[in-house]
């Protein structure tokens, strides 16, 4: 976040040449779509591993949310239910559609946030960028995260209703097709205004809170430039932690709406906005945080887990091109 900043020439062409030069001129400062694929691909194995590896968290989590009468023992009571009810193999249901989807989510969000980043730099110059990055940050993500839905909203209607209906399908192939037979293209899309009402603001905190929160401590405890790596880990697991606590909260009525609209079929000729209304109204405020604990335990921890993760890659890999406008 912090080290040796790019000085502008107070032309965004002059900066933009400027920063290509470098690039070419130093072999491990690489640029382009050599430098995005790289941050995709990061962001891609950081959330399928995550969110894949919390798939017993989010069954529970989703079961609480469709179903509080019957699972109303929180996090503990409900594995120790759907284990008794289910078997152990149901902790497990819709982990094909979860590392699948994520993956190509994971591309579109992390690749997309540092590309839209550096477009913003381009556009407005490096130190107008800086001293409204909270906004180019916002604005980023919640273009990135647009574009991530549409890849994911397939994939995670699927997953929401092998989770919602124990025995829908064998596997993320059965599910899909299932689901393209008997509703169409709009089957998969019917939950795309609540994942984008859930993930656009999660992600906007997730990644400002993230940016903010690391900017903070190596402004005032470390120095970037002599931070071992191992600290730079552990610094992006703290800051992801909070970012993780943070979204979760921002997004869980979405997130609860998400799963009801999922689990059955509208009426016919019914709208998506009516069946939210209707969702919504049945829910109320305390339903709409139904499953809450659960969620911020998951969602802190991938989230804590994502950062660290996408760090690493990123190092290991050579993607260290990208312009900070921290201060």
């Amino acid at each position: 976040m912090s080290g040796s900043a790019p000085v502008s020439t107070g032309s965004t062409k002059l900066d933009a040449l400027k920063q290509n030069t470098e690039a070419m001129v130093n072999p491990e400062k690489i640029s382009g779509i050599n430098l995005y694929s790289r941050f995709a691909f990061a962001g891609a194995v950081c959330c399928s591993l995550t969110h894949g590896g919390m798939t017993p968290v989010d069954v529970v989590k989703t079961r609480i949310q469709l179903d509080p009468i019957t699972y109303n023992r929180g996090l503990i009571g409900g594995f120790r239910q759907v284990i008794a009810n289910e078997g152990a193999g149901a902790l497990l249901t819709g982990v094909g559609p979860t590392f699948a989807g994520y993956f190509l989510q994971g591309a579109f969000k992390f690749g997309g946030y540092e590309f839209f980043k550096q477009q913003s730099i381009g556009i407005v110059g490096y130190e107008n960028a800086s001293a409204y990055r909270t906004p180019i940050y916002l604005a980023s993500a919640a273009i990135a995260e647009f574009f991530a839905d549409v890849a994911l909203c397939p994939l995670e209607a699927t997953r929401i209703r092998m989770v919602s209906e124990p025995g829908f399908a064998n596997g993320l192939v059965g599910g899909f097709g299932k689901i393209m037979k008997n509703e169409g293209i709009g089957g998969f899309y019917s939950g795309f205004g609540p994942i984008l009402f859930k993930q656009v603001p999660y992600t906007m905190t997730k990644f400002v809170v993230y940016e903010k929160v690391a900017e903070y401590a190596y402004a005032n405890f470390f120095d970037k430039a002599t931070t071992s790596s191992g600290m730079q880990t552990t610094i992006n697991l703290g800051s992801g932690l909070i970012a993780g606590f943070a979204a979760a909260i921002i997004s869980q009525p979405a997130d609860t709406m998400l799963s009801k609209i999922n689990k059955t079929k509208g009426l016919p000729g019914e709208s998506t906005a009516s069946r939210l209304i209707k969702i919504a109204g049945e829910l109320g405020v305390r339903g709409s945080f139904a499953g809450l604990p659960a969620r911020l335990f998951m969602v802190g921890t991938l989230t804590a887990g994502q950062f660290a993760i996408y760090g690493d890659i990123k190092k290991a890999i050579g993607a260290v091109g990208g312009v900070e406008i921290a201060k």
